[in-house]
């Protein structure tokens, strides 16, 4: 514990993702013994697969009480670390190294919870859940950092000092939630999907550990975090609909936020990033020629920018509104009864002094 705290964080994050590379590389390992368990037919798109047609009590509460100590335990940490610590370092504070070992100790648990009981929390909620939880996540992060990059090729929207102030004070919460409970969503399965989506789970608790570490808030670790999310997504749509699929959705539209936001805050000249654009052009025509719908390419890659975009506006709407709320039941601190009434009052200079 001593030695991991005189570690940089450049080099724990180093250390942290070959980690999360070991940890997947476990789950594929063990992966051949969950092969003799029995699943239900696949019913289709709002179907989850892998959970047991028989669950039991203690399959649920084996998930939900882990996924919940898990939870509790990282939210604590970072109330922590937002309460005590309160500033930024070069290295690791005590409390980056309690959060890397308590997330490290939730996984190990969560796999042997898997391989004892099976089942994570989708045996109980929507799949959507899951995936709504990730896009969350990125449409956060394009909120916080309208002001450093701007939303659109390099312009920041007016979104509101304070709604970004909120986003940016309480994220991490939000985050850690998507990580945690994304990860308990599904059982600890070594299928191609599940350890590269474990992966990048691991990766983003990795971030959530390095809370006010310089490694935090490195702009190309935190642009990898977002990319990642293009690789993912397309990888697992060609797994799912094979070449002749949908993955090009995926992968053009999350390059399409990529051209439009993420290029514009990695601090690359001008020309590179038209030749970046120009490249992602070339590459939605060749795709699209050779599958023979180019007429359908523009219709089919803007559906994940514009989602992600509009959920921005109403993200920051909802945060708008709900500061309002907050501001108009608000007892002013200040408040007396003589300024609600409008009485002047005698012990002031200016009021009545009698007669």
């Amino acid at each position: 514990m001593t030695a991991l705290r005189n570690v940089g964080a450049g080099r724990a994050l180093l250390i942290g993702v070959a980690a999360s590379a070991a940890m997947t590389g476990l789950i594929w390992l063990l992966g051949g013994r969950l092969q003799g368990i029995e699943l239900l037919p696949d019913q289709g798109a709002s179907w989850y697969y892998w959970k047991l047609p028989h669950p039991t009590l203690w399959t649920r509460l084996s998930a939900w009480l882990g996924y919940a100590a898990h939870q509790l335990a990282f939210w604590w940490l970072i109330h922590y670390a937002q309460t005590r610590v309160r500033r930024y370092t070069n290295g690791l504070h005590p409390v980056n190294v309690a959060a890397l070992a308590v997330n490290t100790g939730f996984v190990a648990l969560h796999v042997l919870q898997t391989h004892l009981f099976y089942d994570g929390l989708a045996q109980d909620v929507s799949i959507y859940s899951s995936q709504g939880s990730v896009i969350l996540l990125l449409v956060v992060v394009l909120l916080m950092e309208n002001r450093r990059r701007g939303l659109f090729l390099g312009r920041p929207v007016p979104l509101g000092r304070a709604v970004v102030d909120l986003a940016r004070r309480y994220h991490g919460y939000l985050f850690s939630w998507a990580a945690v409970y994304t990860f308990w969503y599904h059982p600890a399965e070594a299928t191609s999907g599940h350890l590269i989506g474990f992966f990048y789970m691991f990766l983003l608790l990795l971030q959530g550990s390095l809370f006010l570490t310089r490694a935090h808030t490195n702009r190309w670790w935190t642009f990898t975090l977002e990319a990642t999310v293009a690789v993912h997504g397309t990888l697992v749509a060609v797994m799912t609909s094979g070449p002749g699929g949908i993955w090009p959705m995926f992968l053009f539209g999350f390059l399409g936020v990529f051209v439009v936001t993420q290029m514009h805050g990695l601090g690359l000249p001008a020309a590179v990033r038209w030749v970046l654009a120009a490249c992602y052009a070339g590459a939605v025509v060749l795709v699209y020629g050779l599958r023979g719908d180019l007429a359908g390419a523009a219709g089919e890659i803007v559906r994940i920018p514009v989602i992600e975009y509009l959920l921005v506006g109403v993200l920051a709407l909802l945060i708008w509104l709900g500061l309002r709320v907050a501001a108009f039941f608000r007892t002013p601190a200040a408040a007396s009864p003589e300024a609600s009434t409008g009485a002047p009052s005698a012990a002031r200079p200016g009021g009545p002094r009698g007669g």
